[in-house]
């Protein structure tokens, strides 16, 4: 892969002149440029829709055999050049190697082969036919129908800056596998990885104008691209507060739209949690600061434990926080690296000072790291934490653990589901049966039970201000499609 410094949008098969001009990607780590990303305007984003449309008859009708050829060859060519892109992706996200070269460009690929297989799965429900009477709209006799998944048309991908390729391959993968075609918007702060598939795809085989890149430093290219009157549909990761506005002007042209917005985890820790249960619980809430610095939605930043247990859990939580070693992502011994910006270092800081105004104890961290640059926060645990405290309440997506205890399981729950959001909870207890009817109680789309492991075939979304829709696994190929119902007399 030719090393670039300044990227064209990627329009209709082709490196386009931006705009605007570009504007700088930052290394978190090293506060170096990595490249010049492209600015476009409105009258971009316009033409990088209008070859999307252009293009969608002829990929919706395309066979889906063929659909999913591309896609298996989008795989292959992901993984022969893994060895290119990790670096580039480290290097404009801040990842730790071990997450860069194992969780980036392989899982990108996974979705791309997943959604090949989704390619050719049945797309049609038979219904049974029904007897109708006769009526003043049209003759009595027996009725068949069906239901079919149609493709939704052009679709518009925003993603988030957390994992930019493999966010922006989970709505790609099972779009394209539908017959739609796609204007994605990567996250400003490291947009390059995804300019990159552009011509990946197109040397896969995908026909120019079905996929389709535009970035821009500001908020302008996003705004320009959901409120496009040619664009069907919105698929959108990341804040709630950013949703909102997506939601709004979605509706001028009624878009159809899948968010997965904020999330605020609680990791659960009843009472009758063993030595096993617990040493597990604090392996998974320790995630938050061991897993790309707590940059991740479903993570268990709220750590709920039963108040006989707190004190032995919020110990081992020091422990474990202060075993793990922050730096150069680079260096294969670094298990925590840098936020994505200065500016994300600096929200994070002042989250954590108010916490303790507030009244909260600072077990560990909460101190910038002695490293010459970079947007670093050390790994951080505040204890005794109010369910209201803002550092309770607020996403802030940074490797801080809030601890705070309960004293029954009704307590535990309304503390839970006490937040604006829903995405993802964890319950931990010796009783999988217990945890089971827990599970139902809470206002969350997902929950893990003595794991934070994921499976790739769930349905995965929000409850509450955590976002609109389904996607993963079969679920993904029912939101890029609509439902046409088919009705004839048998």
């Amino acid at each position: 892969m030719p090393v670039k410094t300044h990227y064209g949008h990627w329009i209709d098969g082709r490196w386009r002149a931006p705009a605007n001009g570009h504007y700088p990607v930052i290394n978190p780590a090293t506060e170096e440029t990595v490249g010049h990303a492209p600015e476009a305007d409105g009258a971009q984003v316009g033409r990088a829709v209008t070859a999307a449309r252009a293009a969608y008859e002829d990929w919706a009708r395309t066979d889906p055999r063929e659909r999913a050829a591309v896609l298996d060859r989008i795989a292959d060519l992901l993984v022969e050049r893994g060895k290119d892109l990790v670096p580039l992706l480290q290097a404009e996200t801040g990842a730790t190697l071990r997450v860069a070269s194992t969780l980036q460009v392989p899982t990108a690929a996974d979705r791309f082969r997943r959604y090949a297989r989704g390619a050719v799965e049945p797309d049609t429900v038979p219904l049974a036919p029904q007897p109708v009477k006769a009526s003043p709209l049209a003759p009595g006799g027996l009725i068949g129908a069906a239901a079919v998944r149609r493709p939704v048309g052009v679709v518009g991908c925003i993603t988030s800056y957390n994992f930019p390729i493999v966010n922006l391959a989970g709505k790609v993968a099972p779009a394209l596998a539908m017959g739609n075609t796609v204007v994605a918007k990567p996250a400003p702060q490291d947009p390059l990885g995804c300019l990159e598939l552009g011509p990946l795809l197109q040397e896969a085989g995908l026909p120019d104008g079905v996929f389709n890149v535009v970035t821009g430093s500001g908020a302008a290219a996003g705004e320009a691209l959901v409120g496009h009157p040619d664009v069907d549909m919105i698929s959108f990761t990341g804040s709630t507060a950013v949703g909102r506005r997506i939601a709004q002007s979605a509706g001028d042209t009624m878009k159809r739209t899948l968010m997965e917005l904020g999330g605020k985890g609680a990791a659960i820790v009843l009472e009758d949690a063993d030595e096993r249960v617990a040493t597990s619980a604090i392996r998974a809430v320790g995630t938050t600061w061991s897993f790309h610095s707590g940059q991740i939605c479903t993570a268990p930043t709220r750590a709920l434990v039963h108040r006989s247990l707190y004190e032995k859990v919020v110990a081992g939580l020091r422990q474990y926080a202060g075993a793990l070693t922050v730096g150069d992502p680079v260096d294969n011994s670094t298990v925590v690296g840098p936020l994505i910006s200065a500016a994300q270092r600096d929200r994070v800081e002042a989250y954590i000072a108010g916490a303790v105004r507030q009244g909260a104890r600072l077990v560990v961290g909460g101190t910038r790291p002695a490293l010459p640059t970079g947007f670093f926060v050390a790994p951080t645990l505040l204890a005794d934490v109010a369910p209201e405290m803002t550092v309770a309440q607020e996403e802030l997506f940074g490797p801080v653990v809030v601890a705070i205890p309960f004293d029954d399981e009704d307590e535990a729950v309304r503390i839970a589901n006490g937040t604006p959001y829903g995405l993802y909870d964890y319950v931990f207890s010796a009783d999988a049966g217990r945890a089971w009817g827990l599970a139902a109680r809470l206002r969350s789309g997902n929950v893990g039970i003595n794991t934070v492991q994921r499976h790739p075939e769930t349905p995965f979304g929000g409850f509450k201000e955590s976002g609109v829709g389904r996607d993963g696994g079969s679920f993904g190929l029912h939101a890029y499609s609509e439902l046409q119902s088919v009705v004839w007399p048998s």
